[in-house]
């Protein structure tokens, strides 16, 4: 055990995977129960797809029927097959399925596909039958996939589970997990024509039993996966699927495309940090925490799997461009900037060597325009002078079709400078027909091919990412040390056990109070309507500043009243609250809030009235460190702000940093405890000072 921040953590401990999954992908033996003569039922295309897979297992099938199929025979019991069988595929009615189940426990199966629809996505009868399939299987020791899912793949060991229609996936390094098997089947008939294959492909269907976040581990330990992939409609256990995806991103990428980003309705919430706090956001959170990139498209997220799995991953984000059209080299150099990337400045030895090559006409600063009269022979030269310099990190060549030479021509040339240089290059080829056989000269290459720039662009974009992903993904897991607070703790009490600092505040339940509590405290004073009912007090006239002597706070309190009942008559009023006013500084917002799958999410952005309006705000899944908190705050205007802008002075962003980090700890360790917000967070030259805290309860 060490200790981060004064408070004990434990490292991250490594997974093995679930070894109760691997008949899924790699079984001994497979059974069919429910296999056909019929080319029109899935039985049969199961069982056709199983032995013309090269699967090189046991195979047997069951039916109520006896006969033959493919030089197998079918029997009418499961208890008649011989051994080897680990795996049973279950295309039976959905009524019968529990039972199924039953006989495969008795006949020592322990994994199961459930291939039959009618469970819970038709209704609640649906939804009693499978899990009443869940408890028979938990009763008998058996994992389930689906039901209502289309099967596994491995395209190397070889397996296919699946009814669709053939030839298998070709072998590649993506692996592939999906929640729709609809869209896993039209991704795999896809792949056919993009060119690209798969190591395994599993469809999760309803998830009734193993779920993303179990089958992660498999692909994350699989010598054929290069990358992961995921389409992720829902999530069954944020916190041990961010733990899970987090494993995972250190041994190899991992892409996910989660879908229903845009939410009808929101939840009311206390405060602005759950006001702006959607759940998409959280996902969001989540993906960053765990290393997970995120994917916009079904076509970027697998534009990215292609680079990821052939490329070597960058040293930097510096571009450098080939082309021989400028307008093409235009639109890459807009999309690479879009992505966040730059084009390399070229070191005059670079352009020394591209001007002795190209004619007087050619642009030879980045991108490098060679002019339509380029040869495959300058594309190669060109290209190899970029890689061998030192401020390109990667590379992009567009091709559209050369007016004198043939595509596939500058390909081959292309492809024998790549393999030289460990550095990542993909392709622009743009055209279709003229284009077709260098498509696959660079396909056969494993060389990244994209009809456009843009595309090209995203894919680099993806690599740099992982690279630098690679270098901040989170080690902590920490341990409670506080117990729950309750809501007897004041604000100021656990800003205060966290080493928050905030200003002294005191609450005044009438005019005299205030006054007493005024001169205690010291001029000038703030005073702050004391309501729970009322979440935006200077909305409504509760918040005064710069009160300077008793005369003004005994006019400003029967204002303040005034104002306050009459904006909110029904409001609940205990008093005002009498803070010391603290020195000019710049004001940011921190604030918390719970998320029901993930846990805290931390916000930090401008802070004072206008926070919802602006919308100046960056949110991380907490708990964080120092390294993710300095990130959340370069998000945002306000945290670039703090080291100062014009006749703005700089104040102190480790104070700063450490308030972010100390209220995550805080929210980590008090799961009782649904919202917090400081607004604002006064930060001063030096130091910084919580000036307002408001804190939610679970149940409030």
């Amino acid at each position: 055990m060490g200790v981060f921040m004064g408070r004990p953590y434990f490292l991250w401990f490594n997974r093995r995977m679930d070894t109760s999954l691997l008949p899924f992908f790699q079984p001994k033996g497979v059974v069919i129960v429910g296999a056909s003569t019929s080319p029109e039922k899935l039985g049969y295309g199961v069982a056709r797809n199983l032995i013309q897979s090269g699967y090189k297992g046991a195979v047997h099938l069951v039916a109520q029927k006896s006969g033959e199929i493919f030089g197998k025979q079918i029997h009418t019991s499961l208890q008649d097959i011989p051994d080897p069988v680990e795996l049973a595929i279950l295309i039976v009615p959905t009524k019968a399925t529990a039972g199924a189940i039953e006989d495969c426990g008795k006949r020592g199966i322990k994994a199961a596909v459930i291939v039959s629809a009618g469970f819970r996505e038709v209704g609640e009868e649906g939804a009693k039958l499978e899990q009443q399939c869940v408890e028979v299987a938990k009763q008998h020791g058996v994992r389930l996939l689906g039901p209502n899912c289309i099967g596994t793949i491995d395209t190397h060991f070889p397996l296919d589970t699946t009814f669709l229609q053939p030839p298998m996936p070709s072998q590649g390094g993506i692996g592939f997990i999906s929640h729709s098997g609809a869209f896993a089947a039209a991704i795999v008939d896809w792949a056919r024509e993009e060119g690209f294959g798969f190591s395994r492909i599993v469809s999760l269907g309803n998830q009734a039993d193993v779920n993303e976040t179990d089958m992660l581990p498999m692909l994350a330990e699989d010598k054929a996966t290069k990358v992961i992939v995921l389409y992720m409609e829902s999530i069954s256990n944020g916190k041990r699927f961010v733990q899970h995806a987090s494993e995972a991103a250190k041994q190899k990428p991992v892409i996910a495309l989660k879908v229903g980003r845009f939410e009808a309705g929101q939840k009311a919430a206390a405060s602005h940090t759950g006001a702006l706090a959607a759940s998409d956001i959280a996902f969001d959170a989540a993906f960053e925490k765990a290393g997970v990139l995120r994917a916009e498209t079904a076509e970027q997220m697998f534009d990215w799997a292609q680079a990821l799995e052939n490329c070597p991953l960058p040293k930097g984000n510096r571009i450098g461009i080939v082309t021989n059209a400028g307008g093409p080299g235009v639109i890459a150099a807009d999309s690479l900037e879009r992505e966040g990337l730059v084009l390399a400045q070229l070191s005059e030895s670079t352009l020394t060597a591209l001007s002795a090559i190209l004619p007087p006409a050619a642009s030879i600063h980045n991108p490098v325009d060679m002019l339509a009269s380029a040869s495959p022979k300058q594309y190669a030269q060109c290209l190899e002078i970029l890689l061998q310099d030192e401020s390109v990190d990667s590379a992009m060549v567009i091709l559209p079709p050369p007016p004198m030479f043939k595509a596939e021509d500058v390909a081959k040339s292309v492809n024998e400078v790549i393999v030289k240089f460990d550095k990542p290059v993909v392709i622009a080829l743009l055209g279709s027909t003229l284009v077709g056989n260098a498509l696959s000269e660079f396909r056969n290459a494993k060389v990244p091919t994209y009809p456009f720039p843009e595309r090209a662009a995203s894919a680099l974009a993806a690599l740099v990412k992982r690279a630098n992903g690679l270098q901040s993904l989170p080690t902590l897991q920490f341990e409670s040390k506080v117990s729950k607070v309750g809501r007897l703790w004041t604000p100021d009490k656990l800003m205060r056990e966290y080493g928050i600092p905030t200003a002294l505040i005191k609450l005044a339940r009438d005019e005299n109070e205030a006054i007493a509590i005024a001169n205690e405290l010291g001029y000038p004073v703030v005073m702050k309507i004391a309501s729970p009912d009322i979440s935006h007090k200077s909305d409504v006239g509760g918040v005064m500043l710069n009160i300077h002597n008793e005369q003004t706070l005994q006019s400003g309190y029967a204002q303040m009243m005034k104002q306050v009942k009459s904006a909110m008559p029904k409001a609940r009023i205990d008093g005002v609250h009498i803070q010391r006013q603290i020195p000019e500084g710049q004001e940011v917002i921190v604030g918390m809030v719970r998320d029901p799958q993930f846990g805290p999410l931390m916000m930090f952005g401008s802070g004072g009235v206008e926070v919802e309006g602006l919308k100046d705000v960056a949110f991380a899944l907490g708990p964080l460190d120092q390294a993710e908190a300095e990130s959340m705050m370069r998000k945002t205007w306000a945290g670039r702000k703090l080291k100062g802008f014009r006749s703005i002075p700089p104040v102190d962003e480790n104070a700063t940093r450490d308030v972010l980090v100390k209220l995550s700890i805080l929210a980590a360790e008090h799961e009782e405890v649904d919202e917090i917000e400081i607004n604002p967070l006064r930060v001063l030259t030096n130091g910084a000072a919580a000036v307002d805290v408001r804190i939610k309860f679970k149940g409030e």
